[in-house]
This record gives C-alpha cells, sequence and structure tokens, in this order.
C-alpha cells in the first residue's frame, strides 16, 4: 500500500544535507511543520515551513524541554488511514494526519566524548524525538520515518519512483531502522547510567555497537559473520591487503592484547590461532622480531605479527622473508610500506590510534551472554611473593614477571618459557598441565640452543596441584618458577622447590584464558 507524502514534521539535530529533502517535499507540495534550529535552518534556506508552536496553538515550555509532547503531532502520526473512528476524532478535535517524520536526536554520545559533566548529559537526553520516532515506527503502515541522512537518498528515490507516494515495504525498512536507532540511543544512555552507578552487571543489559562491516564468513565458510564498533569506526585501520576475516580479526585482537602489556614503543608478537607463538622485547626492534621468530618459527608461517612500535623498511625487509597473513604496527613508515604493499594479499594494519584499553569481554551462547571485565591488571612487585629460600635478583624477577605476563595470554593450561627477555617454549590449551609442560619443553629443545649458563623462567596461568610438572621443567633447565598460588598442596610445591635449590614465586592472582 503506497501513501501519499502530504505533511511532515522535522525536527533535527544534524541537519546535514537538509536541503536534498527540501527540494523533493518542496516539488511533490508537501507541508512542513518544524522547530526550534531546524525551523530556522529551514527558513534560512528560502524554504517555508510552520513552527511546531503555532501548529500546535502552544508554546514551548521547560526550557524547550517539551515542544514536541503534543496530541496533535501524535493523532496525526497515530492514526490509522483506514480507520473511520480515527477518521471522526480527528475530524473532532481538528487534527490533520502527518504523513512523514524525519527526527535525529540530541547528540548524547557526542557530548559524552567531550564532557564528564554531568548535568550538561542529561540535557543532552533526547525526549521529545524518541518518542516522535517511536510513533511513526509503530504506524509505519501508514507513516514514513527518516532518522539519518544516509537514508535520504533512498528516499528520494521510493517517493519519485511513486510519484510522491512511499511504498509500504521502505516503510517497513525503515520502521525496524528506527527502532533500531532508539534502542542504540537508549543503550548509549542505560549504559553511562551504569558506569557512573558502578553497577556493570545491572538487571537489564543492553550492549550496543554500530556496525563496521559484514565479513565473508566466520569461523567456518557456513557461518556468518560481523563486526561491531562501539564507536562510529575501529580504533585500529587497514592500510593494504586483503579484506579481514572473521579468524583475522580474533588473531589481531589477541596479539593486541599482549602488545598492549609490553613497554611503551617495545616488543613483538607473533600470533597464531589466538595464541602466542613467540613474545620478544628487546630494545633492538629487528632483533626483538627475530627473536619472537626463534621462539617456533613454523608456527609462525601463516601467522600474525603485531609490532609495538612504528614499523621501518629495516624490519619490512624481514617481516617479508615469510609468508604472514596480518602485520600489526604503531604506524608504517612510507619505505616499509612500498615493501610490504608488494604482496597484495598481505594485510597491514595501523594500531597506532588504538589508546582504549578493552573494558569488557563478552561471549554467547544458547541464548546467553557471558559478561566480564577484562584482565587488564598491571603487575607489580606487591602482587607477588617468594616463596623459596633462594631468591631472585632485579634481572630474573623482571624476568619472572614478563613471562607470567605473556603467560596470561596463553590459552589455559597455559606454561611459558623465557629467557632474556623473549620466549623460548610456549604449552597451550590443554587439558592437562603437565601436556602443556611437555609441549613448552619440547618446542624449546627443537629450536633453541640452550647453555647452562642460561636462566630459564617458566610461569604457569595456574598452580600446580602436583610436583611432577615441576620436575620435569627442572629437569629441562629451568631454574625459578611464578604461578598463582591457592593450591591444597602449596607447603609441598614450596618444599620441592626448596629440595631442587630453584627460585619460586606466588601470584596472589590467577589468570586463565579459556
Amino acid at each position: 500500500m503506497s501513501i501519499k507524502i502530504k505533511k511532515a514534521i522535522i525536527s533535527l539535530s544534524d541537519k546535514s544535507e537538509i536541503k536534498s529533502i527540501l527540494n523533493i517535499l518542496k516539488k511533490y507540495r508537501v507541508n512542513i511543520i518544524s522547530s526550534g534550529g531546524t525551523s530556522k535552518e529551514i527558513k534560512k534556506l528560502g524554504y517555508k515551513c510552520t513552527e511546531v508552536s503555532e501548529y500546535t496553538n502552544t508554546d514551548e515550555i521547560l526550557d524547550g524541554r517539551v515542544k514536541t509532547l503534543h496530541p496533535k503531532l501524535y493523532a496525526g502520526i497515530l492514526s490509522k488511514r483506514e480507520n473511520k473512528n480515527h477518521k471522526k476524532e480527528l475530524k473532532k478535535n481538528s487534527y490533520s494526519e502527518i504523513d512523514l517524520v524525519i527526527v535525529n536526536f540530541y547528540p548524547f554520545e557526542k557530548t559524552l566524548k567531550s564532557t564528564k559533566n554531568h548535568n550538561k548529559l542529561v540535557e543532552n537526553i533526547d525526549i521529545g524525538g524518541p518518542t516522535l520516532v517511536r510513533a511513526a515506527a509503530k504506524n509505519y503502515k501508514y507513516t514514513t520515518v527518516l532518522t539519518s541522512p544516509h537514508q535520504y537518498k533512498e528516499f528520494i528515490s521510493d517517493l519519485e519512483k511513486n510519484r510522491g507516494y512511499t511504498s509500504l515495504d521502505f516503510r517497513k525498512k525503515l520502521s525496524q531502522e528506527a527502532f533500531n536507532f532508539t534502542a542504540y540511543y537508549d543503550s548509549v544512555i542505560s549504559d553511562y547510567f551504569n558506569n557512573t552507578n558502578n553497577d556493570y552487571f545491572p538487571q537489564k543489559k543492553t550492549i550496543f555497537g554500530n556496525l563496521v562491516e559484514v565479513l565473508r564468513y566466520g569461523e567456518n565458510p557456513h557461518q556468518k559473520s560481523a563486526i561491531y564498533s562501539r564507536n562510529n569506526k575501529l580504533d585500529i585501520s587497514q592500510l593494504s591487503g586483503k579484506k579481514l576475516s572473521y579468524n583475522n580479526y580474533n588473531d589481531i585482537y589477541a596479539a593486541l592484547n599482549t602488545s598492549r602489556t609490553l613497554p611503551k614503543n617495545n616488543g613483538t608478537v607473533i600470533v597464531k590461532h589466538a595464541n602466542p607463538c613467540g613474545v620478544s622485547v628487546n630494545s633492538n626492534k629487528l632483533e626483538s622480531y627475530k627473536e619472537a621468530l626463534a621462539c617456533d618459527p613454523i608456527s609462525a608461517f601463516g601467522g600474525i605479527v603485531s609490532c609495538n612500535f612504528k614499523i621501518s623498511k629495516k624490519i619490512a625487509l624481514e617481516l617479508n622473508k615469510i609468508f604472514l597473513e596480518v602485520i600489526i604496527g604503531l604506524g608504517f613508515d612510507n619505505d616499509s610500506l612500498k615493501i610490504l604493499r608488494k604482496k597484495k594479499n598481505l594485510r597491514l594494519i595501523d594500531a597506532s590510534k588504538l589508546t582504549k584499553q578493552n573494558t569488557a569481554s563478552i561471549t554467547g551462547n544458547f541464548n546467553s551472554l557471558l559478561l566480564q571485565s577484562a584482565d587488564d591488571k598491571i603487575f607489580n612487585k606487591n602482587n607477588f611473593k617468594v616463596v623459596s629460600k633462594v631468591k631472585p635478583s632485579k634481572k630474573v624477577f623482571d624476568e619472572l614477571l614478563f613471562a607470567f605476563n605473556v603467560c596470561r595470554n596463553v590459552k589455559s593450561n597455559a606454561i611459558v618459557l623465557t629467557k632474556n627477555s623473549s620466549t623460548i617454549g610456549i604449552g597451550s590449551g590443554q587439558p592437562s598441565r603437565l601436556d602443556s609442560c611437555k609441549i613448552a619443553i619440547d618446542k624449546m629443545k627443537k629450536f633453541q640452543k640452550i647453555s647452562e649458563k642460561d636462566i630459564i623462567i617458566a610461569a604457569s596461568d595456574a598452580f600446580f596441584p602436583f610436583v611432577d610438572a615441576i620436575e620435569i621443567l627442572v629437569q629441562s633447565g629451568v631454574s625459578a618458577v611464578i604461578q598463582p598460588s591457592g593450591s591444597l598442596r602449596d607447603k609441598e610445591i614450596i618444599k620441592f622447590a626448596n629440595k631442587l635449590g630453584i627460585i619460586l614465586v606466588f601470584s596472589k592472582t590467577r589468570h586463565f584464558k579459556h
């Protein structure tokens, strides 16, 4: 069913592209009702409109808080055109039908990014706008609703195609978009109040996001996937290469989660299937990459490299020697881009503007959502306790912290072996912690040359329930172990460490990553 557009109400915060709308409305002789700044803009552009207060015969009150909340407007928007009683009631009250609502809202989200002033934010919560939009969206069978300048072109096309009418399918589509828009707007406000009240798990939880892109597929070709952002765009930007997949994004964020815990402008992380397979914080950037690669060069093939620094020509030449899916840098110089862009499929990601830390982790299954705060705890000495008789030097203690920091980003059960601030063996994702130890040791023996002088550190993401795992670590050359406390056998583990003459440090916090 097509509906002729005869009367419209326009109330806009974002007045961009309004002229294109005014042109088409003038062409089809649509009467316009408007208010406040929108009315002034319409008249400034040389078009006619009737002020809301004049149309309703009611002045704006409460400093503009009440201006469109009037039955004359809502009766016109919500009336069913084919309902005889509705027609009688409109005629009795001297109301008329409103066929088009063009509204966007006070910029609460934009204001939230520019101020922490609570009163100012509250005044930027729109009431009349969302109410108008919801009313029009509900009555989409008869009323057309536009909530964004992005819709104007399609609206003009539909109006022209139908010679001043809009089609039912188009109105229904706009209704869907309108309810998405109001839900998003309310969820941003809801999230703000939850945060100000420190209520991170309220009784009713809404999660908002803007579509960045629909991906080719999910983890597998038969799965559908898309990526959303809490902002209007991602904090990372793709400079070159093939379109990113679900798995690419998953690996990118896994790499960045580790990179962001490393010293500023220092360190290289290599990830494969969302697991670190090499990490180094050597201050020499080229050596940092080489040492990260040396941890497990086979797994690194086809993986993702995240450089926690700007990528130079020298680094690019080295990166170019093996097949990689993605390279992440805190920027790329021109020479490095020329080199790396020669591989057309290689994705280059600039993460230099990624300043925000993760605030929450969300997973979902079977119509349920699991939420938790991010594991972004910054380690310091007070988080750990040396429990062995042998005490670590400052250098060894720093190495223990490095190993433990990497370990929390490896899927559990996780074991990380390091020396000289570089990983030399990583065991991940095993049901048995002992198996993870064996894998880490096997990797070390396969790819590293270890001398008796080397100080090898082992980190575990949870406590060792038995001495067997520590025993095989020490037999492989480990001389210092860091693990969370909490086992019923902690005293037994300490006694065993002292018997072997190794350093044992307990963390006060556990760091599983499943």
